[in-house]
């Protein structure tokens, strides 16, 4: 019997490439007042004190193997860049380095109040930079770029300096010109890795990293402990200015033991990444980065993204570059998997080792997911594991994930080892609360927002909202029910559960919808704001010089999201989840403004904020064209929530 129905018989039926789970089991204790807590019935093992021991450990282990390695740079007089061969950074050079760029730093007197700040995208000089502030115990703070490169004003950037008050700043390159003398005072030393800025005295990063060790790098690790600050790593900053969570040494070790016993495969061979997930986001940051020095890894830098611009470089790298596993967001794997039906060569190479797919960030919609299981069926004659979990930079990140390979999108499971979560009712939604090694201690120079992050026992309040995947059985884990703060109240006082809605949106719409935004707050009804995929003009004959504003106002694409609306419709059992409204935006969500982060997922209050005239508009009928369903609407029933 085909237990998956929108798959091919010979896709559905197809084993999985064999993946080891670690947690498959939960001790559930209930608490007060309907409060329930959940532990995995296996115990967190033993992990190291410090980081920097593994960076150690592995130097002298495994001193000639690759740690990182990134296409060299050239870049043309009219500023064209061109890719080319690898450039290797081995352990034992990274050891070396990391050393001698640690007595640089321990020279500046630099500390957690005079910390580092890096303005750079990923790149060999900041990971190794980065690498030299662990061993000297001096934190450091990875900045996003776009508020360096896209911003205007430069406000957030500025938050920023003022919460950590920097001691030294390292730029990859003159790109930062702006942002740097616009935020960074004269008296504070900049370091650079390539190039000079007009009218400001730098450092090269090559006169750093020739700094000849002393016995004071030693004496500094032995300083160090579970306690000290390995970095700071700024939220999002979607509803308030970022925060500066603070990240310890505990905080990383645990998470990545943690991590292991979740995911056997780590620990199983060796472990090989292809990434491109920025640094300055926790996914990447710590949770990529932090494996590969756990294991004893090597991780290739990937200078591509999941825009239509940048995702060939990604294609090209994984054509070439097998990983072991391969993590990504949402819209990552849609390109991939949408690549994957034509390109042979990217087929035998990504799919040849990789062990396990791993998707966070967002929703992945189901036939994305189904592609992936079609491709690798047709090479393989096997289906890849797609995994997911739940994190935050609040939890290092690594918090929740899946208990076997027969999940779905949205599917979370159960909480790693060590890490204790705290189901609880809020406004008739169960939040996820988290209490561990892995959860960081509070906010850098911020304490009120620290005692508000934590309940009374102690659990960090994550705003996460989660259900059961079947209440018959607590084994299978906790699925994804979106955001607490994004939930909100119709005119009528009907609820509506943004996260649970959107998803179906989008994998209604799939493959031609990017991402939603739910709109409707003290309005009558539900509307949708929807950014298309590249792939939505296929959906119409226009020539590719087309405009994406003429794309989605063709009748063809106007026709297709009509049988989107009303399928949604016809399964819609009241106003909350009914989408009475949708316009298509040709304007994709802007980085500078927090519409979407570095790694992808969206931010719906930024782009409820910033595009509130489109908002008022939408319910105005002053939008062409708006899609509205043709089908009768329900009638509300005890499905809706209504709060008094």
């Amino acid at each position: 019997m085909n237990r998956e129905p929108h798959l091919p018989p010979e896709v559905a039926q197809a084993p999985f490439r064999p993946l080891r789970f670690g947690v498959t089991r939960v001790h559930v204790r209930d608490g007060p007042a309907g409060v329930h807590y959940l532990r995995a019935e296996q115990a967190l093992q033993p992990y190291p004190a410090r980081m920097t021991d593994r960076l150690r450990h592995w130097a002298h282990e495994r001193g000639q193997r690759t740690l990182f390695a990134r296409r060299r740079r050239h870049v043309a007089a009219d500023g064209t860049v061109t890719l080319t061969d690898w450039e290797h950074v081995t352990w034992a050079q990274a050891w070396a380095t990391a050393r001698a760029l640690a007595q640089a730093l321990l020279q500046r007197d630099l500390s957690a109040e005079r910390p580092v700040l890096i303005l750079s995208e990923n790149s060999l000089e900041h990971a190794l930079l980065a690498l030299g502030c662990m061993v000297a115990g001096v934190p450091w703070a990875p900045v996003s770029p776009a508020y360096s490169l896209l911003s205007s004003d430069f406000a957030k950037l500025r938050h920023v300096w003022v919460t950590l008050t920097p001691g030294l700043v390292f730029a990859q390159d003159a790109r930062y010109a702006r942002a740097i003398g616009a935020v960074v005072p004269p008296q504070v030393e900049v370091v650079l890795a390539e190039g000079a800025l007009p009218d400001r005295a730098v450092t090269p990063y090559a006169a750093l990293a020739a700094t000849e060790p002393t016995a004071a790098v030693e004496a500094a690790i032995e300083a160090t402990g579970p306690d000290t600050i390995v970095k700071f790593l700024f939220t999002s900053g979607s509803t308030k200015a970022p925060k500066a969570v603070i990240n310890t040494h505990r905080m990383w070790c645990a998470n990545q033991q943690q991590m292991t016993q979740s995911m056997p495969v780590l620990a199983e061979e060796d472990l090989v990444l292809v990434d491109w997930l920025p640094w300055n986001h926790t996914f990447g940051g710590n949770h990529n980065v932090g494996m590969v020095l756990y294991h004893g890894g090597t991780l290739y830098l990937d200078d591509g993204k999941p825009t239509p611009a940048l995702i060939g470089e990604t294609l090209r790298n994984l054509r070439e570059i097998a990983p072991t596993v391969y993590f990504n967001v949402p819209v990552g794997f849609e390109a991939i998997a949408q690549a994957m039906q034509t390109d042979a060569a990217l087929r035998r190479t990504l799919l040849s080792r990789v062990r396990m797919f791993f998707y966070a960030g967002a929703s992945l919609a189901q036939p994305v997911w189904d592609s992936l299981y079609a491709s690798a069926v047709r090479e393989l004659g096997l289906r890849i594991p797609m995994t997911s979990g739940l994190g935050m930079t609040e939890t290092a990140p690594f918090a929740l994930f899946v208990t076997s390979p027969e999940v779905r999108a949205g599917d979370l499971g159960l909480p790693t080892p060590g890490l204790e979560i705290k189901l609880v009712d809020v406004d008739g939604k169960t939040e996820v609360r988290y209490r561990g090694p892995n959860v960081t201690p509070g906010y850098w120079r911020n304490p009120e927002e620290t005692a508000a992050a934590f309940d009374e026992e102690g659990f960090f309040r994550s705003g996460d909202a989660v259900r059961w995947i079947d209440e018959t059985d607590v084994h299978r884990g906790l699925r994804f029910d979106g955001r607490i703060a994004e939930d909100f109240k119709l005119a009528t006082g009907t609820f509506v559960s943004v996260g649970p809605l959107r998803a179906r949106l989008i994998a209604a719409g799939a493959p031609y919808v990017q991402d939603a935004v739910i709109t409707g707050l003290n309005r009558h009804e539900v509307g949708a704001l929807v950014f298309p995929t590249p792939r939505v003009r296929e959906l119409c004959p226009l020539p590719p010089e087309a405009s994406l504003h003429e794309v989605v106002e063709h009748p063809a694409v106007l026709a297709h999201f009509q049988r989107v609306v009303d399928e949604l419709a016809r399964q819609a059992t009241g106003s909350a989840n009914r989408i009475a409204r949708l316009v298509l935006l040709a304007d994709p969500p802007s980085l500078d403004r927090g519409e979407i982060t570095d790694k992808g997922s969206i931010n719906q209050r930024a782009v409820l904020t910033h595009r509130a005239d489109t908002v008022d508009k939408l319910y105005e009928d002053a939008l062409h064209p708006i899609v509205k369903p043709t089908v009768q609407p329900p009638t509300d029933t005890l499905s809706t929530r209504t709060l008094p």
